[in-house]
């Protein structure tokens, strides 16, 4: 116990220390005019990069952007002419209340033996991992037990308590009752759930606006469960829900203004949820080309997480194994087919300490999409999916001054991603290992 607490104090110190220099880096940077001078900068829109680019910045703001000029007098000048610069990296699919869950233990012992806080502590640990490798954004699809505390996490990066992300929440998820974990204990024993328990269309719409009022940005159900291949060579799985409970939940999630992910591996459950009109599939390893026709007319969004079908399949075995081969060949056809394909990573299903989630982009590359279309699938694309192409995810005028910068460029190689030497949201300059503020 006194291990543990000593730890705690050093996390919340350390986080404090953050704190309190991106707060000094703030007042000073906007309350005058920034300038980024840029060697390179890909702007997230898919063109050439730009040489010798100048970006304005004002009140966390970008407004503007040049190729080559003079600065502005009286401005505070970053000198990047030896990087590459970019917008910041948004990661689609991201569990900072996890630790890794390949295994039913690793799972059980975080919903069993962690309480709630001391899961927040990590999750505001876990945040600023992510800021520090330049993912400037997340959409963290559930925190897996601790109910709304995500809420709670981003409130905290929003009010400058904690340095960390940009977060747009799902706050519990949602599945029937007994197709999601924990599951196996004696019926004697109440048991923490993974997920909202929801059964039948009023208790869906009623899930609904409970997890809306409580903050979540979006909603995320589970779709399917139990997989495996049929002789057909199409991965099958169990469907959770109902049609009408399924689109009960679509339905009043966009009545209420917001969107609809769906957990959705296999081929069936990615069926169920294209009928009941979710926006975002995700995983999608069982995609057939029927779906995928049918994805690229609706527009909906397909975010891989490949990372973590690669760090998971070895513990839990079976027909995980084959789902990494049967992930690349989708991915392959998708593309040929234009369909929506973001980056997100679901870094929490696999452990945070040691990984980092541009390594989900070096998928991507190898398995078809050029460098610069993975690096829009993490950043103007994502934005999209997200709602927010008006304000994230490129670097041009009135979007968030949220901004990265490598020393190699990664539209030529994109492991120049794997590190990040300069990160800046709305304006505060969180990591610089370039050049000082002039």
């Amino acid at each position: 116990m006194g291990s543990r607490f000593v730890g705690v104090v050093l996390l919340v110190g350390a986080l404090c220390a953050v704190h309190t220099f991106a707060q000094d880096s703030g007042t000073a940077g906007q309350s005058r005019r920034v300038v980024i001078r840029a060697g390179r900068l890909i702007d997230g829109r898919g063109g050439q990069p730009i040489a010798n680019a100048v970006i304005t910045i004002e009140d966390g703001r970008i407004t503007g952007v040049a190729a080559g000029g003079a600065s502005p007098a009286g401005a505070a000048i970053v000198d990047l002419t030896n990087a590459t610069v970019l917008p910041g990296l948004i990661d689609a699919h991201t569990h900072v209340f996890l630790q890794g869950d390949a295994t039913a233990e690793e799972y059980d012992v975080q919903l069993l033996k962690q309480s709630i806080p001391y899961r927040a502590i990590l999750a505001a640990r876990n945040a600023k991992i992510a800021l520090d490798h330049g993912f400037t954004a997340l959409r963290d699809l559930e925190t897996e037990g601790a109910m709304f505390a995500d809420v709670d996490v981003k409130t905290a990066i929003e009010r400058n308590e904690v340095p960390g992300p940009r977060l747009f929440v799902s706050t519990r998820a949602m599945a029937p009752t007994g197709m999601y974990p924990l599951l196996g204990y004696s019926w004697e024993l109440d048991v923490p759930h993974g997920v909202q328990p929801v059964d039948g269309v009023e208790n869906a719409r009623l899930a609904v606006r409970q997890q809306i009022s409580r903050g979540a940005d979006w909603i995320k159900y589970y779709s399917d469960r139990s997989y495996s291949f049929g002789t057909d060579g199409v991965l099958h799985g169990l469907v959770n829900f109902t049609d009408d409970e399924a689109r009960a939940i679509v339905e009043e999630t966009h009545r209420l203004g917001h969107r609809v992910a769906a957990h959705a591996i296999s081929a069936d459950g990615i069926a169920a949820a294209l009928r009941a009109g979710a926006d975002s599939i995700e995983h999608g390893v069982g995609l057939t080309d029927a779906e995928m026709d049918e994805m690229a007319r609706k527009g909906t969004y397909w975010v891989p997480t490949v990372m973590a079908v690669a760090a998971v399949a070895p513990a839990r075995g079976g027909q995980w194994l084959r789902m990494m081969e049967a992930e690349r060949s989708a991915f392959g056809r998708a593309l040929k087919k234009n369909v929506k394909i973001v980056a997100g990573t679901d870094i929490g299903a696999f452990p945070w300490a040691g990984s980092n989630q541009a390594q989900e982009l070096h998928y991507y590359v190898d398995w078809g999409m050029s460098p610069m279309d993975a690096i829009r699938s993490a950043t103007s694309g994502a934005a999209q999916l997200l709602g927010m192409a008006d304000r994230l995810g490129t670097v041009e005028a009135g979007r968030f001054a949220d901004i990265i910068a490598t020393s190699d460029d990664p539209s030529r190689n994109i492991a120049a991603l794997d590190h990040v030497g300069f990160v800046m949201k709305n304006g505060v300059v969180y990591k610089n290992e370039f050049a000082k503020t002039k």
